[in-house]
């Protein structure tokens, strides 16, 4: 059976849901006719819309930002659905849902229009609601991700530029963050120097109290949420409370306010001003201020300006941070302190193991009149010392001391046992001159001292005789490997003058002689150079005779450069060797050295170690036959100088023959990078580095154990090649 249009109006009208009938938009879209629950909806009848003049539906909603979309669908006659929000008859907003559909009149033309409105105020709160809780995850995530981000950064003691990144890091948060470091007084922090962490002691502002100063209090009557802004009865100079323990913090720091010039605050204050106007053209009115806290002391102050909102008249309204942000800071501002703590230990951990090692590490010192180069390289993969050890002494001014030794292991009690024989070794040689007996007052002594680890030792002083113009070389041996002696082309063992191990001669040392000729070589050298698992140390011994009789080299440091590159390319222990030359300046001038094209010297973080490298530099243009090395000189002068001042445990010095120019490395165990700036602690020099950016292209990159910079001569200004 049909409907009828009676049937369908009574419907509409008894529908619990809102509907009306309007005319068409041309005339305003009066209301015609609402049913009951749009009545009850909204308080409003058909007869009161129209009192309400056109478009009278449009004054029920509240807020709608599709307005224009919705009246552009209107005009164009097609049907519309929008969510708007209303007010109800009993108070309160809800949301409707309304479906606007054309009634087309006779000719096909939308005269009437039909709205049908759904409460959806339960699935909108629903979405606020789940819309909220991602936010409050989203932001919560992005708290801690910068969190991780930050201990990350932290966790890397080497890395010098932590601070200033996190500070980038937490300027997602707030508009500006940075980092003071509390090191005899407040300095700003781009990042902690591993080198030279802060200490804590800031003390160098004065500290004011209320009787003694009369500009503006510092404590603000309207306390932030959050921050500690009360006074207390050690003054009222709250930065300079949080820097010495006497609050926990965060404080608050009015900026709009003046302090001392000389305080903490006052400093502070300034600094501030001028770095966040710098930064953002704006200008806060108070920031909060964080201790930056290690185990025992403030070791500096992570400051932060949050957001501020203006109100209408002469005092602004101050928005506290939400609380999520000081949490965050909060977190920051520990793990920095704790990050910048264990910088501190480190670094008073290394320099002593840095002590350690320079007094026990071998040393060379300059002889007058021979070529000496050394090499040592310890097994121990976390260790720069082990029980190999060398020592060239220039006991008088003709006579020089050489020993090498090998105490069993390489290990932190071989090192101890090594340092013990070394001081003992070095005492005897400056007051006895002939081998044997040196050795056998050394055994006596080692006996009584108990060492706990055996060695092996060669002990050789050469004489040099100024009328003759000549050396003589007389040695001992105590269970090490033989010393070899290389003479025009032919190698020689010196096998004589052997006895037991250091502290277990029985019988009486003896001393063998030997003379030496211009252009002769002294090859001393630990069992670490030859010895390896997969071979005995007999055939390793005949592999370095081999070896040497095949070297080309005419300079000392070419030697044993030569002997490294084919036999330690893989070493299973220490490696100590020093090699000995008598020069010969008549064969000298005449022959340009061939092989190789590369030197090496591990030199000690020491003043000495400049004129080392000076001189090193020197042997080594004249035995490439390079004809100018003053350019050469003056970088490694300046390169070494830097390592020395700057630089942690012994310093590597490479040099390379590349064709094109000298190729300068110059190694050390300080990871901070080189900043060619003054005032900054890691720069490679202020006026030296000018010299060095003249002469030569320079950079650096990290190694294994520290940094690297390197510089190589420009083609223009590099030495030039000597005919061969």
């Amino acid at each position: 059976m049909p409907v009828s249009a009676a049937q369908l109006a009574q419907a509409l009208a008894v529908t619990t849901v809102p509907v009306f009938i309007t005319g068409p938009w041309e005339a305003g879209m009066p209301v015609l006719w609402v049913n009951a629950a749009f009545v009850d909806l909204s308080g409003v009848g058909a007869e009161d819309l129209a009192m309400l003049g056109p478009h009278a539906l449009l004054a029920l909603v509240e807020d709608d930002p599709n307005r224009a979309a919705t009246q552009a669908d209107l005009m164009a006659g097609r049907p519309m659905r929008r969510i708007v929000s209303a007010r109800r008859r009993t108070g309160g907003a809800t949301w409707l849902q309304v479906d606007v559909n054309p009634l087309p009149g006779e000719e096909g033309e939308p005269v009437y229009w039909v709205g049908v409105t759904t409460d959806v105020s339960e699935y909108v709160d629903q979405q606020a609601a789940q819309l909220a809780s991602l936010e409050v995850e989203r932001r919560q995530r992005a708290d801690l991700d910068l969190v991780a981000q930050s201990t990350e950064l932290l966790g890397d003691l080497e890395y010098p530029f932590a601070l200033r990144d996190i500070a980038d890091l937490l300027r997602s948060l707030v508009p500006w963050a940075g980092f003071y470091l509390n090191d005899d007084g407040l300095l700003f922090a781009d990042g902690v120097d591993v080198a030279s962490p802060p200490s804590g002691r800031g003390r160098r502002h004065a500290r004011f109290v209320a009787d003694h100063w009369a500009g503006d209090r510092l404590e603000d009557p309207e306390e932030q949420e959050g921050v500690d802004d009360r006074p207390t009865s050690a003054g009222t100079d709250r930065v300079q409370d949080l820097l010495d323990g006497v609050v926990d913090g965060p404080v608050q720091l009015d900026l709009e306010r003046s302090y001392p010039p000389h305080s903490a605050s006052g400093w502070l204050r300034r600094d501030l001003l001028r770095r966040v106007v710098d930064e953002t053209g704006a200008i806060p009115s108070r920031v909060a201020v964080h201790a930056v806290a290690g185990r025992r002391r403030v070791l500096g102050l992570l400051t932060t300006w949050h957001s501020e909102a203006s109100g209408p008249g002469p005092d602004q309204l101050r928005t506290p941070p939400p609380d999520h942000v000081v949490t965050v800071v909060e977190v920051v501002a520990r793990r920095a302190g704790t990050a910048i703590d264990n910088a501190r230990l480190y670094a008073r951990e290394h320099r002593l193991a840095e002590a350690l090692q320079r007094a026990m590490l071998p040393e060379q010192a300059d002889v007058t009149g021979l070529d000496v180069w050394t090499y040592y390289a310890p097994n121990a993969e976390h260790a720069q010392v082990g029980g190999d050890w060398y020592d060239v002494l220039q006991i008088s001014d003709r006579t020089v001391g050489l020993v090498i030794g090998d105490v069993v292991g390489h290990d932190v009690e071989a090192a101890a046992a090594m340092g013990q024989l070394r001081s003992v070794v070095r005492a005897y040689a400056y007051e006895l001159t002939t081998p044997g007996i040196v050795l056998n007052r050394v055994d006596q002594l080692v006996a009584g001292m108990r060492v706990p680890r055996p060695a092996s030792m060669v002990y050789a002083a050469l004489h040099h005789e100024p009328d003759e113009d000549s050396w003589t070389v007389e040695y001992t041996r105590a269970g090490h490997l033989p010393p070899l002696l290389l003479r025009d082309g032919t190698v020689r063992q010196l096998t004589a003058a052997s006895g037991m191990l250091v502290g277990f001669g029985g019988d009486v040392r003896t001393t063998a002689r030997e003379p030496l000729h211009r252009g002769d070589v002294l090859l001393f050298y630990t069992d670490g150079l030859i010895e390896r698992r997969d071979r005995s140390l007999k055939i390793g011994l005949n592999a370095l005779v081999d070896m040497s009789e095949r070297i080309a080299a005419r300079d000392a440091a070419g030697v044993g450069e030569e002997l490294l590159s084919r036999l330690a390319d893989a070493p299973e222990d220490d490696v100590a060797i020093v090699v000995v030359r008598v020069p010969d300046p008549e064969a000298d001038d005449q022959v340009t050295a061939l092989s190789p094209r590369s030197r090496r010297w591990l030199l000690p973080s020491e003043p000495a170690s400049i004129g080392r490298a000076r001189h090193a530099v020197l042997r080594t243009c004249q035995a490439w036959g390079l004809k100018d090395s003053a350019a050469a000189e003056l970088v490694v002068s300046e390169l070494v100088a830097n390592g020395v001042l700057h630089g942690w445990g012994n310093i590597a010095l490479r040099l390379y023959d590349t064709g094109d120019g000298l190729r300068i490395e110059v190694e050390d165990a300080n990871p901070a990078p080189p900043v060619a700036t003054d005032g900054h602690p890691n720069r490679l020099g202020g006026f030296g580095m000018q010299i060095v950016e003249r002469l030569a292209d320079w950079g650096w990159r990290p190694s294994g154990s520290g940094k690297l910079v390197w510089a190589k001569l420009r083609p223009a200004l590099a030495e030039d090649r000597r005919e061969v």
